[in-house]
């Protein structure tokens, strides 16, 4: 019987075909026959070929400058126009020794895995003649296996309660108070959601959370947490103070980029900051039989005068919340009444629409005939990018700026002043104009905007209009060194309430100093807070703004934002 054995693939030469014993010979390589060893003789062809190249260069320059034509040549130079021939020849040689050798390699292992081939069919289509044997059916394909699912509970009295939810005797929404554990409901829903579906939740994970703190205030039915990566940029020198910012973020470059715009704001003396305006907004809608009658609601709301007696009553719902003004619109006999308050260290939404329906019920005295069809009627505007959010305000309004010196521009941002005003007139302004944005005269305002909100706690979908924001550049100082600056009208930021008071979250607070309520001036922490954004982005902006202006974005991004890891597998 003959041995055969298939040589490797990566094999320098082909193997000799045995006939009765396993044997293989070494061919011979191209180097064998070189005078000296292989790396000997390198480095003397190296050595003559840049030395004569160079002498060659020296030569013909100064035949150049002395008018000498290039064609009469001495015997030095004949001699090294030779050298230089022939060990060009020999590198292109040796450079090409392995190219060659792999690819007569390849071609022989290619034809002897042919060769082998048609040698087993030939051996199989003679078995089958001499044996009868029938051909073999093609495999049929397997039916596909269903998902392993990974159980939560580990008690007979928790498996009774996921039958009874499958079987739907139990509401899933009722397990927290049925049960009375928060965690042992969490399970359950989760396996009992598991079989429903028949899909695995492995990599959602379910322990390590407090599910006690989000009870009645943050998530319902929860069946595990996502978990959300949280880096730092800075220190931010803001106002004078510097301020290290967390951002929970799974984009690549994100707090890269910001933190560069950080160290070129912190190299050049800081940013300033200032509140323009802070007011949280509700409102509502209601209507008349006539737009008459609508009209005398909207006079009677806007009278000066009559200011007074709705503050009392729209302050009656919290002893931080403070009317600031009622602005009406109306649209045939529907009047849309716009109620803007201060709301302390709170975001405000609920005490804002606490205090609205303190006035609404007032309101009935005075006008019995007027319905009221919602609490809220988009006036607000609450979570929709709308106009009146980017020209009236909503939150907090914030302008902040920084001045960016020429030598800073030039060598931590890697661009030009005048570069970047012109990359932003025509992008952030022009080009924003030209798409027809609303809000949107930046480069990512929202990147950053996003990021601190999921890192501090904050409601995300907020993020659309909180993320208005305009961004202006000029040359100052005769034109050396860059003012930047952003206005963002409508921050809406809190440090108490909401998830501001998950463990995580209360944490990034706490980094910033801005955790929980200020007891020496009620406000002072959420305004704050929205400085800090706004800095932020001041930051983000300068850098992604320098990076797209000197054409390192892409670069970038694929150095920072590609992975070639699989982390579909990874768990907790």
């Amino acid at each position: 019987m003959d041995l055969r054995r298939r040589p490797p693939p990566n094999a320098t030469a082909a193997a000799k075909r045995p006939t009765t014993t396993t044997t293989t010979t070494t061919p011979p390589k191209a180097s064998d026959a070189l005078p000296l060893p292989l790396y000997l003789t390198n480095a003397i062809f190296f050595t003559l070929f840049f030395s004569v190249a160079y002498y060659l260069l020296h030569r013909w320059r100064d035949k150049i400058r002395t008018s000498t034509p290039l064609h009469l040549l001495t015997f030095s130079e004949i001699s090294a126009i030779v050298s230089l021939i022939a060990s060009f020849i020999y590198l292109l040689g040796f450079f090409g020794i392995d190219f060659v050798q792999s690819f007569i390699a390849r071609n022989s292992n290619d034809a002897w895995e042919e060769e082998e081939e048609e040698n087993e069919q030939q051996k199989l289509e003679q078995h089958r003649r001499t044996t009868q044997i029938l051909p073999t059916p093609p495999p049929q394909p397997q039916p596909q296996q269903p998902e392993t699912l990974i159980p939560s509970i580990s008690s007979a009295d928790d498996e009774e309660i996921v039958c009874s939810v499958v079987d739907g005797r139990t509401p899933s929404y009722s397990l927290e108070s049925r049960i009375g554990d928060c965690f042992r409901a969490a399970a359950i829903r989760r396996d009992a959601l598991q079989r429903v579906t028949g899909r695995s939740l492995k990599g959602l994970p379910l322990e390590g959370f407090d599910y006690d703190s989000i009870l009645g205030q943050c998530c319902e039915m929860p069946v595990g947490y996502v978990q959300i990566p949280v880096g730092v940029a800075g220190p931010l020198l803001l106002d004078g103070v510097q301020y290290v910012v967390p951002m929970a973020t799974t984009e690549g470059c994100l707090v890269a980029s910001t933190n560069r715009g950080c160290k070129a704001i912190s190299a050049c003396g800081g940013a300033s900051s200032v509140v323009l305006r802070d007011g949280m907004s509700r409102a509502p809608v209601v209507r008349f039989g006539t737009a008459k009658r609508a009209a005398e609601l909207k006079f009677f709301l806007e009278d000066p005068l009559n200011f007074d007696t709705l503050s009392v009553v729209f302050n009656r719902s919290s002893r931080f919340a403070r009317l600031q003004g009622v602005q009406c619109a109306m649209a045939g006999k529907n009047v849309y009444l716009r109620f803007t308050c201060s709301t302390g260290d709170a975001m405000g939404m609920n005490m804002v629409s606490k205090g609205v329906q303190n006035v609404l019920d007032f309101l009935q005295n005075d006008f019995p005939d007027m319905d009221v069809i919602g609490i809220s009627g988009n006036y607000c505007s609450d979570k929709k990018p709308a106009a009146v959010n980017w020209i009236e305000g909503r939150g907090k309004s914030i302008v902040c700026e920084a001045i960016i010196k020429e030598e800073v521009v030039t060598k931590v941002l890697k661009t030009n002043v005048a570069a970047l005003v012109e990359l932003n007139m025509l992008k952030n302004l022009a080009g924003s104009a030209v798409a027809g944005a609303l809000g949107g005269y930046n480069a990512h305002a929202s990147n950053i905007v996003s990021a601190i909100f999921l890192a501090t706690g904050q409601d995300p979908a907020q993020n659309v209009e909180s993320s208005h924001c305009i961004t202006m550049m000029e040359a100052v100082n005769e034109g050396r060194d860059l003012h930047i600056s952003v206005t963002m009208p409508s921050i809406e930021v809190g440090t108490v309430g909401g998830g501001t008071q998950l463990a995580s979250q209360s944490a990034c607070l706490n980094l910033l100093g801005v955790k929980g309520a200020s007891k020496e001036s009620p406000g002072s922490n959420s305004r704050l807070l929205a400085k800090i954004v706004a800095g932020a982005v001041l930051a983000g902006e300068l850098s992604l703004m320098s990076a797209i202006a000197a054409g390192q974005l892409v670069r970038s991004h694929m150095k920072y934002n590609r992975s070639s890891r699989d982390v579909s597998n990874c768990t907790s």
